[in-house]
Protein backbone atom coordinates (compact mmCIF):
# COMPACT_ATOMS: atom_id res chain seq x y z
CA UNK A 1 0.00 0.00 0.00
CA UNK A 2 2.56 2.58 0.38
CA UNK A 3 4.53 2.07 -2.61
CA UNK A 4 1.14 2.34 -4.42
CA UNK A 5 0.74 5.82 -2.19
CA UNK A 6 4.26 7.34 -2.95
CA UNK A 7 3.21 6.37 -6.51
CA UNK A 8 0.52 8.40 -6.43
CA UNK A 9 1.77 11.38 -4.59
CA UNK A 10 4.57 11.34 -7.09
CA UNK A 11 2.29 11.51 -9.87
CA UNK A 12 0.38 14.10 -8.48
CA UNK A 13 2.73 16.63 -8.05
CA UNK A 14 4.85 15.99 -11.23
CA UNK A 15 1.02 16.73 -12.66
CA UNK A 16 0.97 19.86 -11.34
CA UNK A 17 4.66 20.97 -11.51
CA UNK A 18 4.15 20.29 -15.31
CA UNK A 19 0.94 22.37 -15.01
CA UNK A 20 2.26 25.12 -13.97
CA UNK A 21 5.37 24.86 -16.05
CA UNK A 22 2.83 25.00 -19.29
CA UNK A 23 1.68 28.24 -17.90
CA UNK A 24 5.22 30.18 -18.03
CA UNK A 25 5.96 28.56 -21.65
CA UNK A 26 2.75 29.93 -22.73
CA UNK A 27 3.39 33.22 -21.26
CA UNK A 28 6.69 32.75 -23.06
CA UNK A 29 5.32 32.36 -26.61
CA UNK A 30 2.65 35.11 -25.92
CA UNK A 31 5.20 37.64 -25.31
CA UNK A 32 6.61 37.03 -28.47
CA UNK A 33 3.53 36.41 -30.71
CA UNK A 34 1.75 39.65 -29.06
CA UNK A 35 4.48 42.04 -29.98
CA UNK A 36 2.79 44.56 -32.60
CA UNK A 37 5.71 45.12 -34.92
CA UNK A 38 3.65 47.93 -36.84
CA UNK A 39 3.85 49.78 -34.00
CA UNK A 40 7.55 49.64 -32.65
CA UNK A 41 8.44 50.98 -36.68
CA UNK A 42 6.65 53.87 -35.95
CA UNK A 43 8.08 54.75 -32.45
CA UNK A 44 10.66 57.19 -32.28
CA UNK A 45 14.66 55.98 -31.55
CA UNK A 46 14.08 57.05 -27.73
CA UNK A 47 10.73 55.05 -27.52
CA UNK A 48 12.05 52.12 -29.36
CA UNK A 49 14.74 51.82 -26.84
CA UNK A 50 12.89 51.93 -23.70
CA UNK A 51 9.95 48.94 -25.16
CA UNK A 52 12.77 47.01 -26.50
CA UNK A 53 14.07 47.35 -22.48
CA UNK A 54 11.33 46.64 -21.37
CA UNK A 55 10.51 43.86 -23.29
CA UNK A 56 14.31 42.22 -22.28
CA UNK A 57 13.67 42.79 -18.56
CA UNK A 58 10.24 40.39 -18.81
CA UNK A 59 11.99 38.03 -21.36
CA UNK A 60 14.50 37.72 -18.24
CA UNK A 61 12.10 37.47 -15.60
CA UNK A 62 10.37 34.84 -17.48
CA UNK A 63 13.12 32.61 -17.94
CA UNK A 64 14.21 32.93 -14.53
CA UNK A 65 10.72 31.49 -12.98
CA UNK A 66 11.24 28.67 -15.36
CA UNK A 67 14.20 27.73 -14.20
CA UNK A 68 13.11 27.95 -10.65
CA UNK A 69 10.28 25.91 -11.56
CA UNK A 70 12.40 22.99 -13.58
CA UNK A 71 14.75 22.91 -10.32
CA UNK A 72 11.29 22.39 -8.35
CA UNK A 73 10.19 19.81 -10.17
CA UNK A 74 13.70 17.86 -9.88
CA UNK A 75 12.83 18.35 -5.81
CA UNK A 76 9.59 17.12 -5.97
CA UNK A 77 10.98 13.60 -7.51
CA UNK A 78 13.92 14.08 -5.25
CA UNK A 79 12.11 14.20 -2.41
CA UNK A 80 8.59 12.34 -3.16
CA UNK A 81 9.86 9.30 -1.31
CA UNK A 82 8.76 10.89 2.17
CA UNK A 83 5.20 10.83 2.58
CA UNK A 84 5.10 14.02 4.71
CA UNK A 85 7.55 15.65 2.67
CA UNK A 86 5.70 15.32 -0.09
CA UNK A 87 2.23 16.02 1.41
CA UNK A 88 3.57 19.93 2.58
CA UNK A 89 5.12 19.88 -1.20
CA UNK A 90 1.95 19.48 -3.02
CA UNK A 91 -0.37 21.50 -0.57
CA UNK A 92 2.20 24.44 -1.14
CA UNK A 93 1.73 23.66 -4.90
CA UNK A 94 -1.50 23.14 -4.30
CA UNK A 95 -1.84 26.95 -2.78
CA UNK A 96 0.19 28.46 -5.23
CA UNK A 97 -1.67 27.36 -8.43
CA UNK A 98 -5.03 28.27 -6.49
CA UNK A 99 -3.48 32.35 -6.84
CA UNK A 100 -2.27 31.01 -10.31
CA UNK A 101 -5.85 30.63 -11.29
CA UNK A 102 -7.68 33.17 -9.39
CA UNK A 103 -9.11 31.04 -6.54
CA UNK A 104 -7.30 33.39 -3.75
CA UNK A 105 -7.59 37.00 -2.79
CA UNK A 106 -4.02 38.59 -3.89
CA UNK A 107 -2.45 42.11 -2.96
CA UNK A 108 0.78 43.55 -4.86
CA UNK A 109 2.50 46.30 -6.86
CA UNK A 110 0.32 47.53 -9.79
CA UNK A 111 -2.37 49.59 -11.43
CA UNK A 112 -5.85 51.11 -10.45
CA UNK A 113 -7.65 51.79 -13.87
CA UNK A 114 -10.87 53.76 -13.61
CA UNK A 115 -13.15 54.69 -17.36
CA UNK A 116 -16.95 55.97 -17.60
CA UNK A 117 -19.08 57.50 -19.40
CA UNK A 118 -19.12 61.21 -20.70
CA UNK A 119 -21.77 63.63 -22.55
CA UNK A 120 -18.67 64.28 -24.42
CA UNK A 121 -18.50 61.18 -25.83
CA UNK A 122 -21.03 59.91 -28.98
CA UNK A 123 -21.49 56.49 -27.50
CA UNK A 124 -21.10 54.63 -24.34
CA UNK A 125 -18.40 52.31 -23.26
CA UNK A 126 -18.68 48.94 -24.08
CA UNK A 127 -17.81 45.67 -23.20
CA UNK A 128 -15.42 45.30 -26.47
CA UNK A 129 -13.46 48.36 -24.30
CA UNK A 130 -13.25 46.60 -21.24
CA UNK A 131 -12.03 43.46 -23.34
CA UNK A 132 -9.22 45.33 -25.29
CA UNK A 133 -7.65 46.68 -22.04
CA UNK A 134 -7.78 43.39 -20.36
CA UNK A 135 -6.23 41.50 -23.00
CA UNK A 136 -3.33 44.49 -23.33
CA UNK A 137 -2.88 43.83 -19.38
CA UNK A 138 -2.23 39.94 -19.81
CA UNK A 139 0.12 40.75 -22.67
CA UNK A 140 1.72 43.24 -20.59
CA UNK A 141 2.62 40.14 -18.00
CA UNK A 142 -0.32 41.44 -15.66
CA UNK A 143 -0.93 38.26 -12.87
CA UNK A 144 -3.87 39.22 -11.64
CA UNK A 145 -6.43 41.72 -12.78
CA UNK A 146 -10.72 42.74 -11.86
CA UNK A 147 -13.31 44.82 -13.25
CA UNK A 148 -15.33 46.30 -10.36
CA UNK A 149 -14.00 43.46 -8.05
CA UNK A 150 -15.03 40.52 -10.13
CA UNK A 151 -12.01 38.86 -10.82
CA UNK A 152 -11.02 37.87 -14.13
CA UNK A 153 -9.67 33.64 -15.49
CA UNK A 154 -9.37 31.65 -18.42
CA UNK A 155 -13.51 31.32 -18.18
CA UNK A 156 -14.32 34.86 -17.41
CA UNK A 157 -16.48 36.50 -19.92
CA UNK A 158 -16.89 39.80 -20.43
CA UNK A 159 -20.25 40.40 -22.83
CA UNK A 160 -22.95 42.69 -23.80
CA UNK A 161 -26.86 42.11 -22.74
CA UNK A 162 -29.37 43.44 -24.64
CA UNK A 163 -28.93 46.08 -27.45
CA UNK A 164 -26.14 47.32 -25.51
CA UNK A 165 -27.86 47.98 -22.72
CA UNK A 166 -25.28 46.87 -20.17
CA UNK A 167 -22.16 44.79 -19.45
CA UNK A 168 -21.83 41.63 -17.80
CA UNK A 169 -18.71 39.40 -16.19
CA UNK A 170 -18.61 36.42 -15.03
CA UNK A 171 -22.49 36.25 -15.37
CA UNK A 172 -23.10 39.47 -12.96
CA UNK A 173 -24.29 42.92 -14.10
CA UNK A 174 -21.63 45.74 -13.89
CA UNK A 175 -22.25 49.55 -13.88
CA UNK A 176 -20.45 52.60 -14.77
CA UNK A 177 -17.52 53.51 -13.80
CA UNK A 178 -15.45 50.73 -14.43
CA UNK A 179 -12.61 50.14 -11.85
CA UNK A 180 -9.81 47.70 -13.72
CA UNK A 181 -7.53 46.46 -11.22
CA UNK A 182 -4.39 44.55 -12.22
CA UNK A 183 -1.03 43.64 -10.46
CA UNK A 184 2.03 43.40 -12.00
CA UNK A 185 5.17 45.59 -13.06
CA UNK A 186 3.43 48.90 -13.29
CA UNK A 187 5.85 50.61 -16.02
CA UNK A 188 4.75 47.66 -17.75
CA UNK A 189 1.05 47.74 -17.08
CA UNK A 190 0.77 51.31 -18.07
CA UNK A 191 3.14 51.51 -21.21
CA UNK A 192 0.46 48.84 -22.33
CA UNK A 193 -2.69 51.12 -22.40
CA UNK A 194 -1.01 54.59 -23.00
CA UNK A 195 1.27 55.83 -25.73
CA UNK A 196 1.29 55.25 -29.25
CA UNK A 197 -1.94 53.10 -29.90
CA UNK A 198 -3.37 52.03 -26.37
CA UNK A 199 -6.14 51.64 -25.60
CA UNK A 200 -6.76 54.25 -22.13
CA UNK A 201 -5.21 56.70 -25.19
CA UNK A 202 -8.20 55.93 -27.64
CA UNK A 203 -11.15 56.24 -25.06
CA UNK A 204 -9.70 59.61 -24.05
CA UNK A 205 -9.75 60.84 -27.71
CA UNK A 206 -13.19 59.63 -28.03
CA UNK A 207 -14.55 61.75 -24.88
CA UNK A 208 -14.50 59.22 -22.07
CA UNK A 209 -12.98 59.96 -18.43
CA UNK A 210 -9.95 57.75 -18.00
CA UNK A 211 -7.64 57.39 -15.16
CA UNK A 212 -4.43 55.49 -14.40
CA UNK A 213 -2.91 55.27 -10.89
CA UNK A 214 -0.06 53.50 -9.76
CA UNK A 215 -0.27 51.47 -6.28
CA UNK A 216 2.02 49.34 -4.04
CA UNK A 217 -1.12 47.50 -2.54
CA UNK A 218 -3.21 46.55 -5.44
CA UNK A 219 -6.05 44.32 -3.61
CA UNK A 220 -7.76 42.06 -5.83
CA UNK A 221 -10.61 39.76 -5.14
CA UNK A 222 -10.86 35.85 -5.71
CA UNK A 223 -12.94 34.20 -8.23
CA UNK A 224 -15.82 33.04 -6.02
CA UNK A 225 -18.03 30.81 -8.72
CA UNK A 226 -16.97 26.99 -9.28
CA UNK A 227 -14.17 26.35 -12.11
CA UNK A 228 -15.72 23.45 -14.57
CA UNK A 229 -15.13 22.18 -17.94
CA UNK A 230 -17.83 20.91 -20.10
CA UNK A 231 -15.17 19.02 -23.06
CA UNK A 232 -11.64 18.03 -20.99
CA UNK A 233 -11.40 14.32 -20.38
Amino acid sequence: MKIKKDKLILSIVIGLSCFVLAVVMSMQFKVVQQTDITSIETMRETELRTELSNWKNKYNELSEEYNQLVEKRKEYQEKSQDDTEASELLKSELENIDMLIGKTDVIGNGIIVTIDNSENADTDIIADDLLLIVNSLKDAGAEAISINEKRIVNMTDIVEIGNNSFIQVNGERILAPYSIKAIGEETYLKSALLGNGGQLDELKKLGFYTDIQQNDKVEIKKYEKDMFTKYIE
